[in-house]
């Protein structure tokens, strides 16, 4: 009885009980972008005024419980990731060559974008005019970026979501944490389980993200429609298509030249992290997933673990380099502003050296502002772009999210400290299947994989 039992395979019939089989979180995702387009079009072409409002509130849940979690998330992730540099060697150098690439790779999207902009001109024939503009409420100028940095108390930037100020005190802190040594062990150990604890919180609410995208989706369709789509039609396909070319040009590329690896392989292991990036539209929310999967891809622990919270919150090479390049070009075009070659040069320096201020939650509004203000643009062009910003925003996280987990394996791969047998087998498992292998902590690869990964004595 018991061999016949043991043969059985899982989630088959067995007996008088049948088990139904498991839907992959991918197949969840597209069937949640399905039923919101439905729903929205629904809701749109027939007013049905409550359908668009519970649509509404099921994507601002969604987002709000992402929210929820992000100032102890970011604040205990970047301690923690930098006192985790104590255990790899050439700590310095590891951290100097992540943000070189960093830079590299947003200097050469925000470059895509501007040849993107100069060619197809996304803001002829499209019948907006200055008047149709207003000026955001949050606006960004380096005066406001530098002095933002620092916060006035340790309280606020938590209750109002300052991530900028969060990621400065949360590195105050683990550098002093490293300063005072064993002193600090029981600090670093209490962190490192609040981490592991908002991790596992944060899964919960991930596994909701099909939900969320059908309320993200359908409400952006419902309130929207596909008119407002089509007067933005070519800067929205400069968007795609300058991401596109980013994550499926660039990307690979880099990872066949210089990290000289399979990209195939990249985007296998890393797909989970992209899919969530696309419908959640928040790199510190995909934070987690975008840790499991880089660390899935061979790279130690103790340096991803630095690495993608350190991106999360200022490696956007779609918020902060592609999006204001076209932006700005945009907005100029309609208000009549001719740009020279110093303006291109200014838009390439805000990017790369500005990125920082979009700060994984705020958006890319935050980082055209400063792009605007540092070229003498109205602001009030940004209202131009604020409704079609939720379709434009999830293929902007997608890249950000995957040029996060690119630099980590290029650094690893440059240093040697890449798990080659580790990336060569990595899959696109579900999230689900990657949480399963992590029950007891935040460790992101297999049981084979956890004893392959090379740690840095």
């Amino acid at each position: 009885m018991s061999a016949n039992t043991a043969s059985t395979p899982a989630g088959k019939q067995s007996g008088s009980g049948f088990r139904i089989p498991k839907v992959p979180f991918w197949a969840q995702i597209v069937a949640g972008l399905a039923l919101g387009v439905l729903l929205g079009a629904l809701a749109r072409s027939q007013d049905i005024g409550w359908l668009k409002d519970t649509l509404d509130q099921v994507g601002s849940i969604f987002v709000q419980l992402l929210k929820l979690a992000v100032a102890p998330l970011v604040f205990f992730a970047i301690l923690v990731s930098i006192t985790n540099l104590r255990k790899v060697n050439n700590a310095a150098r590891l951290a100097g060559r992540t943000l070189l690439w960093f830079m590299i790779t947003s200097l050469i999207a925000v470059a895509i974008g501007l040849v993107i902009g100069l060619v197809t001109d996304p803001g002829a024939g499209t019948g907006l005019t200055p008047k149709d503009g207003q000026k955001p409420e949050n606006a960004g100028t380096w005066i406001d970026f530098l002095t933002g940095i620092v916060p006035t108390d340790v309280i606020t930037p938590f209750t109002e979501l300052e991530v900028l100020q969060i990621v400065f005190m949360a590195a105050v802190a683990g550098i002093a944490a490293l300063k005072l040594g064993d002193r600090a062990k029981p600090i670093l150990d209490l962190s490192e389980s609040v981490l592991e604890l908002l991790q596992k919180a944060l899964w919960w609410v991930i596994r909701l993200a099909p939900i969320g995208t059908v309320g993200l989706i359908g409400f952006a369709i419902a309130d929207y429609g596909w008119e407002l789509i089509g007067k933005y039609a070519t800067f929205t396909a400069d968007v795609y298509i300058g991401c596109a070319l980013v994550l499926f040009g660039v990307y690979p590329l880099l990872l066949a030249t210089v990290a000289k690896v399979n990209p195939v392989q990249f985007f296998k292991g890393a797909w989970p992290a992209i899919q969530l990036a696309f419908v959640s539209r928040s790199s510190v929310g995909t934070m987690p997933v975008t840790q499991k999967v880089t660390e899935r891809l061979g790279v130690p622990k103790e340096y991803t673990s630095f690495a993608v919270p350190f991106g999360a919150t200022t490696k956007m090479d779609g918020c902060a380099a592609i999006y204001p390049a076209l932006a700005a070009i945009f907005i100029a075009q309609i208000f009549d502003v001719q740009l020279g070659i110093q303006d291109y040069l200014l838009i390439a320096f805000v990017s790369v050296v500005g990125s920082a201020a979009t700060a994984g939650l705020t958006g890319a509004t935050v980082m055209l502002t400063l792009t605007l203000s540092t070229l003498g643009l109205p602001l009030e062009g940004v209202g131009l772009l604020m409704a079609i910003d939720p379709i434009l925003d999830m293929m902007r996280t997608a890249t950000n999210v995957a040029g996060q987990a690119l630099v980590p394996v290029i650094v690893a791969a440059r240093e040697q400290i890449l798990d080659h047998d580790a990336y060569n087998s990595a899959t696109s498992s579900p999230i689900d299947d990657v949480d399963g292998d992590t029950e007891a902590g935040t460790d992101a690869v297999t049981a084979e994989e956890k004893g392959t990964v090379p740690v840095p004595a």
